[in-house]
């Protein structure tokens, strides 16, 4: 159980992840064709991964710092302590982790980005969100 938490702050940050989910869940259902021939479609995908699993990394980096688990250097320490303390199983800290590392590609090296990783991404890793999202609400 989490307990020394904004708790209105990390509410707000589940329900903004939330709202994202869905609407990544409403483009995945698109064919690659249909995804990839529209560019709407490609850069909303973008923003909404990014923002996300900024979102992911937010309430994570919170829920450690606030509790003192341990001293964040990296976001693979935040769902390490995360781990550590019961909140995520053991086997989602290298996907959080790599989520992590796949927002700071869209961050910074956006022209280098796949459109077909992106529809990958939305067919294959949504699920992953989903997840957190469930691990964290069960513990607030």
């Amino acid at each position: 159980m989490i307990f020394n938490i904004d708790r209105d702050k990390i509410l707000v940050k589940l329900s903004f992840l939330q709202d994202n989910i869905k609407k990544l869940e409403e483009l995945k259902l698109l064919s690659e064709e249909e995804f990839l021939v529209d560019y709407r479609n490609i850069y909303s995908a973008k923003y909404l991964l990014q923002t996300s699993i900024e979102a992911m990394l937010d309430i994570s980096n919170h829920i450690v710092a606030r509790n003192k688990w341990a001293k964040i250097e990296s976001n693979r320490d935040s769902f390490e302590a995360l781990y550590k303390n019961g909140i995520i199983p053991q086997e989602y800290i290298d996907r959080f982790f790599m989520m992590a590392k796949f927002r700071n590609r869209i961050v910074h090296m956006y022209i280098d980005i796949d459109d077909k990783v992106i529809y990958n991404i939305l067919q294959n890793n949504i699920e992953d969100l989903k997840i957190f999202l469930d691990c964290i609400v069960q513990n607030i």
